[in-house]
This record gives C-alpha cells, structure tokens and sequence, in this order.
C-alpha cells in the first residue's frame, strides 16, 4: 500500500515542479508590453473607445495570475472625451481556483482614479456599452455558478464625478479613499472610507468618513454594519458648520423591509441662517422583523437658537411591540416649546398602531393642548385643546386627519387629508362656530416684508366655513371660503360671508413672487357702511346704507408698498346717510347770517348740527398708482344738491376733494326763510388732510360774491319791471324772463 501511494506523491511533486518550470519559463520570455498595440486595437474595435497605455504593463502567474497597469486612460464611446483614467491599477486572481471555476480575486488596487459617470435624459448610464459588449460573450453551459471572492480593495486619491442630466444635478466625489478586508457573502470584513462630497445645486461640500465591519449578502440583499462610526462636515444647503455623527450596529433587510438597530445614537449640529441647530437621536435596541417588532425607548430631541428666539422639541416613544403585520409602538409624548418676544408650549400624546408590511400607520387617540403667550396679543395668550386621529399608507402615498376641539373661545371640528405625497397635494374641510382671527395677531402694526413663498410647491384644495368671524377689526358671519393653492397662487372664490346687515360676495386671489401680487373683486350689498368704516379704519365721516364695488390689484412685498400700488375701479350707492364732520347747510346759513349782519339785518343764531344728511349718494373711483379719482359724485338732499370731484391719495394717506353745494329749497318749511332765500346759490367745500380726520374749508369769499350778485340782480330786475307789469294772467311775462336772461349773461349766473 505504501509503494502506490508514494508513487502517487511522486508523481505529483513532478507535475507541480513542471508546472512551476513552465511558469518560470512564460515569466521570463512573456512580455506583455509587446502586444500594447494588438489590446489598443481591439479595445477600439469591439467598445469603440480609445485605450491609452502609457505605463507598463506587468503579469504575475504564481500563486496569484495578476496584472498590473501603469498610466492607463479610457475615452467615452466614439469620443475623444475622457471617461475614466487610473495612475495605477492592480487586479490579481488566485490560479488555483480558477481551475475549478472560481474567481477569487486576492486584490483590486487602485490610484489616481479619474472617472465621469453620466446619467442621461433617457435614463442611460454612458457605461452601459461596456456592460452590453461583456454579454455577448457566449456563456458556459455549465450548472455551477461563479463564485466571486475579493481578498481586498484600495482605492487611493480617486476622483468620480457623476451627473444627472435628467435631474439637472451633479454630484463629485474627490479624495476619495477606500480601504476593505476581504469581501465575499457572508464575510465580516473592515471598511474605512473617507470621501469629499460636492454639490453646486445642493449647496453641498461635505468631508465624510466611515468606519465599520460590514457583512452582506447580495442574493438575500441583507447588510449589517457593525461598530458603524460616521461622521461628516460642511455645508449643506442653507446649513453651514454642520458635524454629523452616527455610532452603532444596523442591519437592513432590504428584500423584506426588516430592520435592526443597536446602540443607534446619532446627533447634528449645525449653523443656519437664523441662528444654530442641534439634532440628537437615541435608539438604544429596535428590531422590525417579520418574526418579531420590539424596542426600547426611542428619544429624539431638536433645538434652534437665533439668540433671540428659541425651538426646542423632544420626542419620546416609550416602546414598540407586536409582530411585523399589528405593531403597537408608544405612549408617544411630544413637546415643543418656543422662547423668546412670543412663547409657545405645546404637549402631544397619544400611540401608534401600524402595518410593516402594508405599510399604514394610525395615531387614533392623539390629544394636543397648546398655549401661545406674546404680551402684544390682545389679551396676552392664546391656547388651543384639539384631540383626533391620524391615518397614512405609505404605498398608496395618501393620509388622513380628523379633530375637533377648541380654539382659545372658538369650537372647531373638520378633516384634512393628503391625496399625494409628491408633489404634495391636500385637502381639507374646517368648521368653527366663532373665530376672533385679531386675537393672535399683534397689537402694533408691523411694516415686515410679506413673503408668499410657503405658496410655492403647494397644492392644495377646501372649505373653511365659521359662524361668526373677526378679522382686522371686521365682524362677519356665516362665512364661507374656498380655498385652492397651485403653482405659487392662492385663490379664494368664492367668498361670501354676512357683515353689518349686509352681504359679501366676490373673490380674492395672491401670487407668490419676490413683489406679491393681490388682486379683489368684491360686491357688498345693503351694508351699513358707517359701522363697516369705523372698524375696518377708524374712519367716522360717512353713515348709510349702501352698495360698494371693487375690483382692485397690486402688488409688493410690504403694506406701504402695496397701498401706493392699487389699481382698478371702486363704485359707492349710499342712501339715506349722511356725511358726518361737515354741516354744509348750517355753514350757509351761518355765512348768509353774516351777509345780513353786514346790511343792519336783526338775525338770530342757529343751532348747527355736526352732519350733512342725503338721500342718496353716488359716486364711481379710478385707482392707478394708489390714487382714486372720482369726478362724478352726486348727493341729493331736501335742501341740497351735491357734486364732486378729487382724489384720494390712499398711498399716502391723504385726500384733496371739491364738494359743490347747491341750495334747492323755494319753501321756508324746512329750510326756513333763511335758505329759501339762498335757493340756487352754489357753496364750495374743499376737503383736506389725513384720511380718516379730513379738514373742510368753505368758499365764504365765492359765496359771498354769488350772493351780491344774487342781491343785485333781484333789484335791478325790482326798478325795471313795475309790479303791476311782473306777471300777466297766463303765469309769466317774456319782458321779465328777457331781462333775467341778460342779467345772468352779465353776471355769469
């Protein structure tokens, strides 16, 4: 037994002494630069790319069939534009294996490495040619499948770019270094990378390291990270400073949805433009498995501080359990908290209830009690009590909300949903019986920029419907309001609300953009305007019931802004009112008093009241540039007939207008004898000043001339025509009407 086995072993040992004599022999006559021209060209012929080999090139056969590249280039297909470039590259293979048809590369090892990959508008990577060109290699019938072994991989000072054109985006990946032990399925292998990430349209320069054992399978698409130690910092969108870090084990069952986590604890900090920002995530033992849903306490914890305000938000999950088709995670408790000019504290509980696999989740008992406290607020606080359920499927992309509650004196009820998660698009349905909107607003007017942009990228639709409202001093009821927001634009219409015995009906819309744009189309029917202006600006000079027409815009980022920038039409019918400040006819008598005083006249003084009344008033109003100008005002009255003309300068807060009054009455009843004797004299009223405290002035020195002239021409007409020739019996003389045909030729009446 012993001879056959020892000539077993001999024969053996003589065939690996061959087998070496011949490698040593191909190593040392074999050289592989000779053939540079021979792989240029086929490289040409069958990728259609041009290969460059400025280095050498070296071959190892034993133990490992490696080879090694110096300066080497690739240039995209049918291009002269570079696609990828190595300083150097090392790809060695075990040989023994590879006899039984496994590839168990001992090293990839690679320097210098310069590469563009592409994405474009189709969706087409510029490498997948080369990909295309391996596949039409014929196959090996064979049931035994490759076997891919990488003893390991070093990638120093690579530099990868990659773009997206379909997304417009374009992402480098520089210094980048890569480290690995040995990585086959199943493995535990280390992992220390180190890459710098850059972004033009993210705002992004990020220096990111990682360190970790790593296992994966590839078939089961299972990954775990061991020991996991990352950090990143930089910069990030409007985020500048930022130090990221996460440490722990996960592992991701990515084929199933699982997942795994222990000692996950992660945090952020970071600078924005208003002020700084921390992030803190602890998640001590979490497992969502199909067989299994159990954790531990979850805490997370944000803050931002701009030195004057700040946000602070903590959120404690106390456990999860179940299985992975009925978890049950909580009691959830959430606060947030604000500090600063206005404080807020807000307290939410409630639990989760939820799917893995479908991938819905319900909050059905959540309950919110929130305070607001801001001592420019009327009455110094708000608060508000809402509890209500929550429903999302993450696969339909769709979610729901239903509440009801109280809103600081207000009972509210309504739902809201989301039909679509990208690009978000919203519904909603709210009712309050009363809401007194002044409540949270601020007591001091603010002259900040209006800013729209929330709008953008909004798609949303609904109702709001309230019993009784106040809004800018402004009490209404039965409001109703549909609202719908897409690309940048709010619209409002229609908008129809009851307020000051009358109705509203109309519509108002606003366009998000760096000067916003308003627009106002509103009818207002049988409104008790002197209530209606007092609120809306204090403004007390008009009573009556009226209609009132505006179809207005403008547009501006403040409020100043925005009142120099009105344009469009306005129309007011008012009857029975009054205008309140201006007693037009008691300043006539009292001038005409003054007029006979003058003549050795005995008057008595009358008792002037503090208003002109009207049966009706009308009056139409061009707007450009913040400026309305009417010119058609009439106002009728027993004793009065009034027109005018002006402008109200609404930008400025000032008005400069000519009111013309014309005595009417021929009776002494209610005018009495003083005006009847005035009757077709025409008074001007000039009205200046502020808006809502005008100034008036009569003409007294234009009344006064019309009135000698009156005088005079009464007695010229007394001396030229003798009582007993003034009137025939047919009611009129045409020597009389003659005369006073000439008489106010003369004297321009």
């Amino acid at each position: 037994m012993r001879r056959p086995v020892k000539w077993v072993l001999m024969s053996v040992a003589s065939g690996v002494t061959v087998l070496g004599l011949i490698v040593a022999y191909i190593a040392a006559t074999f050289n592989p630069n000779d053939y540079k021209s021979d792989i240029i060209r086929m490289v040409q012929e069958k990728t259609g790319r041009t290969l460059q080999l400025k280095g050498d090139i070296g071959l190892t056969f034993y133990p490992t069939l490696g080879m090694k590249l110096g300066e080497t280039s690739l240039s995209e297909r049918r291009s002269d534009r570079e696609f990828a470039h190595v300083a150097t590259a090392t790809v060695a293979v075990k040989l023994i294996p590879l006899m039984s048809k496994e590839v168990i590369v001992d090293a990839i090892e690679v320097t210098g490495l310069r590469a563009t990959i592409v994405r474009d508008k189709s969706g087409r990577y510029n490498f997948e040619d080369l990909a295309a060109a391996e596949q039409k290699k014929p196959q090996a019938s064979t049931a035994t499948p490759l076997k891919i072994d990488i003893g390991h991989v070093a990638v120093a000072d690579g530099d990868v770019t990659y773009v997206d054109q379909s997304a417009g985006a374009q992402y480098r990946f520089s210094n980048l270094n890569v480290k690995t032990g040995r990585l086959a399925n199943g493995v535990t292998t280390p992992i220390d990378l180190g890459v710098l990430i850059a972004s033009a349209k993210d705002k992004a320069q990020l220096d990111t390291k990682l360190k970790t054992k790593l296992t994966f399978d590839l078939e089961r698409r299972l990954y775990k990270l061991e020991g996991l130690d990352f950090s990143t910092k930089g910069n990030l969108g409007t985020l500048s400073g930022i130090n990221a870090t996460a440490k722990g084990d996960v592992e991701a069952r990515l084929a199933t949805g699982e997942f795994i986590t222990k000692g996950l604890a992660a945090t952020l900090t970071a600078k924005e433009p208003e002020g700084n920002v921390t992030v803190k995530l602890d998640t001590p033992a979490l497992t969502l498995t199909t067989d299994k849903v159990a954790g531990d306490k979850l805490a997370l914890e944000v803050t931002r501080d701009n030195g004057k305000n700040k946000l602070l938000v903590k959120l404690t999950i106390a456990g999860v359990q179940g299985a992975f088709k009925s978890l049950k995670a909580g009691p959830l408790d959430a606060t947030i908290e604000t500090q600063g000019e206005r404080a807020m504290k807000a307290h939410l509980t409630g639990s989760l209830m939820g799917n893995l696999e479908a991938k819905r989740f319900e909050l059905p008992n959540l309950t919110l009690d929130a305070k607001i406290t801001d001592p420019k607020l009327p009455k110094g606080s708000f608060d508000a009590a809402l509890s209500g359920s929550v429903a999302t499927d993450f696969t339909r992309e769709t979610a729901a909300i239903d509440f009801s509650g109280r809103l600081d004196d207000s009972k509210v009820n309504g739902k809201a949903a989301a039909t679509k998660f990208s690009p978000l698009a919203l519904t909603f349905d709210v009712n309050a019986d009363q809401f007194d909107a002044d409540r949270m607003m601020s007591k001091s007017p603010t002259s900040d920029k209006i800013d729209l942009s929330a709008l953008e990228g909004l798609n949303v639709a609904g109702t709001l419907k309230i019993g009784k409202l106040t809004l800018l001093n402004l009490k209404s009821s039965q409001v109703r309001a549909d609202v719908k927001v897409a690309n940048g634009r709010l619209s409002v219409a229609p908008l129809s609300a009851r307020l000051y015995d009358g109705t509203l009906n109309g519509s108002l819309s606003a366009q998000a953009a760096q000067n916003p744009l308003f627009a106002v189309k509103q009818s207002l029917s049988a409104v008790a305007l002197g209530p209606l202006l007092h609120d809306a600006a204090q403004i007390d000079t008009l009573e009556g019931k009226g209609t009132i027409e505006v179809d207005l815009s403008t547009r501006g980022a403040t409020m100043d802004a925005l009142k120099k920038a009105l344009n469009g039409t306005a129309a007011v019918n008012v009857t029975d009112g009054a205008i309140k400040g201006v007693d037009i006819a008691g300043t006539i008598r009292g001038a005409r008093t003054k007029l006979q005083m003058l003549r050795g006249e005995q008057v008595q003084q009358t008792n002037k009241t503090l208003k002109t009344d009207f049966s009706e008033m009308k009056a139409t109003f061009h707007v450009k540039n913040g400026v309305a100008h009417n010119d058609d005002l009439t106002m009728k009255s027993p004793l009065l007939r009034v027109t005018g003309a002006g402008d109200l300068d609404i930008g400025a807060d000032r008005m400069s207008y000519l009111l013309k009054a014309t005595v009417v009455t021929n009776t002494t009843g209610q005018g009495g004898k003083d005006l009847a004797e005035l009757n077709g004299l025409t008074v001007p009223v000039r009205l200046t000043g502020a808006l809502d405290s005008p100034q008036y002035a009569i003409d007294f020195g234009g009344m006064a001339t019309d009135f000698a002239k009156r005088q005079l021409q009464d007695e010229l007409l007394k001396r030229a025509l003798p009582a007993n020739t003034a009137t025939s019996a047919k009611g009129g003389n045409k020597i009389e009407d003659a005369l006073k045909g000439g008489l106010k030729g003369i004297f321009g009446r």
